[in-house]
This record gives structure tokens, sequence and C-alpha cells, in this order.
């Protein structure tokens, strides 16, 4: 039986996580929430991975939750509680992987699918491509952890637009609103995604999990603690940093040591 999630590793120091069920527009079921951790964190185990991509197979990034499942999933509150566990686990794994993960979509992004995309650390859509958290017609509510995202993504009003209307976005809105951050053609998404691998491939990787652990702090409301402010002071006695300034001052690439 092919598998609903696969990893995939490039040349490029990055690799592409799989959501594999094009014949359901990548439908999530409950063993796809449940396997995501286990390849992120097999992601993050890998040195010579430094970007992670999310990607839908055949054209479609994810059109949302298994609505197969849905009569057992969400036969009881104990039910649906217990899957939200493994929801959050992969949206949780994705937010707080200290390796960036792009999200790059193709066709339809909704429900399940947006959260995950909200949980990445960037948003690369396709024109042509859909937006939509449609609770508002299942006469279902939105986690906080969810909603979080999608506020921090396009501001508080469009977030209640959003939910409350239960609509789809066209892609040039979801551009103009914050949803997504760059907006391409089809046929530019492999090459742009190829730039931002290139770019990173040659960025320390020890600035950029501190950075993302500032930012995890940032999401907590904390801006100016203890642990940010080691971080900083801390980068200045690290082996990338006194690479990094050796090169700047030789005008060479730098070849940061941190893996």
């Amino acid at each position: 039986m092919e598998k609903l999630l696969l990893l995939q590793r490039h040349a490029n120091n990055s690799a592409t996580l799989w959501l594999n069920r094009p014949e359901k527009r990548n439908a999530l079921t409950v063993a796809m929430w449940s396997a995501l951790p286990d390849l992120v964190a097999e992601a993050v185990a890998d040195p010579e991975i430094k970007l992670v991509f999310l990607r839908g197979a055949g054209g479609v990034f994810a059109a949302g939750a298994d609505i197969a499942e849905m009569p057992e999933v969400y036969a009881t509150s104990a039910a649906a509680l217990l899957n939200d566990e493994k929801i959050q686990g992969a949206m949780k794994a994705l937010e707080n992987c200290p390796k960036p993960v792009i999200a790059l979509i193709e066709g339809p992004c909704v429900g399940g699918g947006c959260g995950l995309a909200l949980a990445c650390d960037l948003r690369i859509g396709t024109t042509g491509s859909r937006y939509g958290v449609t609770p508002a017609k299942l006469g279902l509510v939105y986690g906080a952890g969810d909603t979080r995202r999608l506020v921090q993504a396009v501001g508080l009003s469009k977030a209640k637009d959003i939910l409350f209307t239960g609509r789809l976005l066209e892609a040039d809105e979801a551009l103009a609103s914050g949803l997504i951050d760059h907006l391409v053609s089809p046929d530019q998404l492999d090459l742009v995604a190829e730039d931002y691998a290139r770019k990173i491939s040659v960025a320390s990787v020890y600035s950029i999990r501190a950075q993302k652990q500032i930012f995890a702090l940032l999401r907590g409301g904390q801006d100016d603690a203890d642990e940010s402010r080691a971080l900083f002071g801390q980068s200045f006695e690290g082996a990338d940093f006194k690479e990094g300034f050796a090169a700047f001052m030789e005008k060479r690439p730098a070849q940061f040591p941190v893996r």
C-alpha cells in the first residue's frame, strides 16, 4: 500500500514532505495526522537537510479533513478531542521544527490543509490556488492554536471575516491579506523553491535555529526574556559568527561549521 506521507530528500540540502493522497485531493486522515510528527523528526535528525517543503501530490495541496472518517472521528466529544490531539501534534511538529518549513501550495488549501500551511514558516501559493477555513459551514469551532496562527498571518479582523463566513479566498486575496507570502505561476513554483533552498543552504544553521527559538518566545508573549537575551549574546561567541565575520572581512563566501 502506498504511503500517505513521504519524505523526499533533494541534493540541495532540502527535503519535501509530501501529502500523498492525490486521488482524494490529499484529504487528511487520522493516520496522516498521526504520522506527520515522525517524518518531521526524521528531517530534523538529518544534518544534510536544512529546509523542509510541505507539498501536496497531484497538483493539490489539501482539501481538508477526510469527510469519510467524520462519523467515527467525531462520534462523541471525547473522540473529537482525541483526534484533535493528533491534529495539534502535527501542527506543533511543523511550527516548532528548528529548521525552516515552507508550504508550496497548488489548488485547494482548505480546512486542515490551510491549518497545516499556517503552521509552516512561509507559504508560497500558485495562481489558481484557493484558501479557506470552514468550521462555520459545519457547525464546528476552530481551536485556539489554529485561530492564533490564522490571526498572526492575516490579523484579527481578516481572521474574523474568514471564520465567520467560511468563504474561500482566491490566491490574489490570500496574498493581499498575508495568508500566503508569495504568489507565483504554477510553472515557477519549483524554481522559487529551488531559490529558497539555495539561499538557506549557505546560511548559518545556528542563526536560523536560534531565530526560530526567538520567534517561539514571541508567540508566547515574551520579547526581552532572559532566554532571548542569552541567545543573542551567545551568538557573538559562536563558531558561526567567527567564520561569518572572517568571511565578510576576507570578501569570501562563509563556510559555517555548525550543522
